[in-house]
């Protein structure tokens, strides 16, 4: 396990190292909301298809081993400056970012706020939009319904059963404040909004969507604007464990794609 100091109180974003060769470039993983990278990616991340270079599997602050500070904003902007100052002191000047949902959101805004940090994108369905809080929902949507106090004075009981076993045997690794937190500032949105930051990036870009969900909305301006859609089957929002083969097979034809 790895770690840096990305705050001024030093708090610390943490992440397993698969070591690699130096002659590529790194590859970033990020997780989703009430998720850690180590679960969600280390089985595709040593994948032979993806294995050989330096592999970062980051957990943001708040989720995972990264630490839980209650004095943090948690906004995506936040989140995304906060990474930058890991990779910096990790000694990464430019990575291929592979990032799954909120991870998908933060990565979009590191890419905007911190360019040469980021040398392409594989988004694992990622969210583009802000949302519109709906406590029927079970991701950020619905925890946003809350305010962060009743979240913390029993929300959160609410939303481990709605959500269920799998998803919570990550999310109570998470601290509360920082689930919270981070729900809302995603259900909000960056500013501008991610698929506008997503449409003015110059860097090779890849979407991972369920096939069965369908292309993402407005799927003709992301593709006009040079973002590759790549429909990945018998899957559900979390692709690289409902059918891991098929997603190392679309990520590693991404990272192959010639940089435009």
């Amino acid at each position: 396990m790895r770690d840096a100091a990305v705050t001024a109180k030093d708090d610390r974003i943490r992440w397993i190292e698969l070591p690699g060769s130096t002659e590529s470039r790194p590859r970033v993983y990020l997780h989703g909301l009430g998720a850690s990278s180590g679960p969600m990616f280390t089985a595709a991340a040593v994948h032979p298809a993806l294995a050989g270079p330096r592999a970062l599997l980051l957990d943001l602050l708040g989720f995972g081993i990264s630490d839980r500070p209650e004095d943090f904003p948690y906004t995506l902007e936040a989140h995304a400056d906060a990474v930058a100052v890991a990779l910096e002191a990790a000694g990464v000047t430019s990575a291929d970012v592979v990032a799954h949902s909120m991870g998908g959101s933060v990565a979009i805004v590191l890419a905007h706020r911190h360019p040469s940090l980021v040398t392409r994108l594989v988004l694992v369905d990622a969210n583009l939009d802000a949302q519109v809080p709906d406590r029927g929902r079970p991701g950020s949507s619905g925890i946003a319904t809350y305010t962060e106090e009743e979240f913390l004075a029993g929300g959160h009981r609410e939303v481990r059963d709605r959500v269920g076993p799998h998803w919570w045997a990550t999310m109570r690794l998470a601290g509360r404040v920082g689930l919270h937190r981070s729900a809302v500032a995603l259900a909000r949105g960056s500013e501008p909004v991610m698929r506008e930051l997503l449409l003015g990036l110059r860097v090779p870009r890849t979407f991972l969507y369920p096939e069965a969900d369908g292309a993402p909305g407005r799927a003709e301006e992301l593709t006009a604007a040079g973002v590759s859609l790549v429909a990945v089957p018998d899957c559900g929002h979390n692709i690289m464990l409902d059918n891991r083969e098929a997603f190392v097979r679309a990520t590693a034809g991404a990272l192959r794609e010639p940089r435009g």
